[in-house]
């Protein structure tokens, strides 16, 4: 029996520190609103213009900012208040939500509205991003620094599984007005934390060129061995690996024929599976072989992929994106450990903005692409060549290369933070 309280005390342990359990419940919260107004605007976007490519031009344009300015979010995170950023990144996607609220509610809203307010949210998102990254790994000792990291993405992913039951309830009692407006609110929350925890990094003083700070975190990359394909892989990962559940309300409607309830019942197989994914990362202790297992998890994650877009059995479909979002997350939280313990705090802010910008630019181009390729090859044709292409790179990292994923050896790692 002692094993089950050793079990939680290890799976759980960055639960210890005050800062990050205030982080953690505020960012939940916060997370289940966007997944809240994600539902209500994947499935407006799609049944105002029946037009697979505006579902991804929506997805496109909110990451869009992401990719042009978050490098320089990630030098101003090493140079202002962390906390400060991310205040005035949540002013901004609250305004917007609140927005999108009242056109909503006027009957006033065009399509070209939630397209303009997806590229502002990704504005405050791409300074936004950078600062939360950076901040993160303070709350924590750094022996807990993976283990914070997939607690985080089990807070992203239990939002995933709240956030579309109750937009799909919400939608259908009260209408799209509500899932804008509970997104609005549930900012309050992740504010309100902010303004509670303690923030210990201080920003030194510089007056070096913008330019030339971004210089020092692209050469820093450049100069660890392995870092330059961490980055080159985890951008094939979201590229061709992250369009499951970007067009899930295509396969509602064109391959199963039903409504919203089909969409959540899918979002919550996604999320469900995620959660898992990550508490499995969380509960394994330090080993070896992780470049292995991670790129075996990339290969099984494109399998999935490939088979769940010929599958017309919703309860296949639902198991697939079950495995599917526990792939996902376990792949992505192991690439992002190691590319945090890897980076000094000093230069934290402009790595991290490096590595999320290949990592995040992969979803809107390959959301994009998708677009396009459907109405000409059909979503089950162009979604299994995603699947096909994820498991072509990973199996040429596994095989041809050798420095992917080693840019500084785990073992040297615990030996650096014990």
């Amino acid at each position: 029996m002692a094993l089950i309280p050793s079990f939680f005390a290890r799976t759980f342990r960055a639960f210890r520190y005050r800062d990050f359990r205030i982080m953690w419940m505020g960012a939940c919260a916060s997370t289940i609103g966007t997944f809240v107004q994600q539902f209500a605007q994947s499935w407006l976007v799609y049944d105002l213009t029946k037009d697979p490519f505006f579902l991804g031009l929506d997805l496109f344009l909110g990451q869009l900012p992401i990719m042009m300015f978050s490098l320089f979010g990630g030098v101003f995170a090493d140079r202002m208040d962390r906390r400060k950023m991310l205040l005035t990144s949540q002013y901004i996607q609250m305004a917007c939500a609140f927005l999108l609220a009242l056109l909503f509610a006027t009957h006033v809203v065009k399509v070209w509205h939630i397209l303009t307010l997806s590229f502002v949210v990704g504005l405050g998102q791409s300074f936004g991003g950078p600062a939360y990254s950076a901040l993160l790994p303070t709350l924590v000792e750094p022996v807990d620094l993976s283990n914070a990291i997939v607690m985080n993405s089990i807070q992203f992913n239990l939002a995933r599984i709240i956030g579309p039951t109750i937009g799909g309830l919400a939608y259908t009692a009260l209408g799209a007005t509500w899932c804008f407006a509970l997104n609005g609110v549930s900012y309050i929350a992740v504010i309100a934390t902010l303004l509670l925890i303690q923030v210990k990094f201080v920003p030194p003083k510089t007056r070096e060129r913008v330019m030339t700070s971004m210089g020092e975190g692209i050469q820093f990359i450049r100069q660890r061995a392995g870092m330059s394909s961490l980055i080159v892989l985890a951008f094939c990962t979201t590229l061709f690996g992250f369009s499951l559940n970007g067009f899930l309300p295509v396969f509602v409607q064109t391959i199963f024929h039903r409504g919203p309830e089909t969409y959540t019942l899918l979002l919550v197989s996604s999320g469900a599976g995620s959660i898992c994914g990550a508490l499995a990362v969380a509960a394994m202790e330090k080993t070896k072989g992780q470049r292995h297992l991670t790129l075996l998890i990339l290969i099984g994650l494109g399998i999935v992929t490939a088979v769940f877009a010929q599958s017309k059995w919703l309860p296949l479909s639902c198991v697939l994106l079950f495995l599917g979002g526990g792939a996902i997350i376990a792949s992505a939280s192991l690439m992002l450990s190691l590319a945090q313990l890897i980076a000094t705090d000093a230069i934290r802010g402009r790595v991290m903005s490096v590595y999320s910008l290949a990592f995040r630019a992969g979803i809107p181009l390959g959301s994009l692409a998708l677009g396009k390729l459907i109405p000409v090859f059909g979503i089950s044709t162009s979604l299994a060549a995603a699947g096909v292409a994820l498991v072509a790179v990973s199996v040429y990292f596994l095989f041809a290369t050798r420095d992917v994923l080693s840019a500084t050896p785990y073992a040297s790692i615990d030996a650096r933070i014990d």
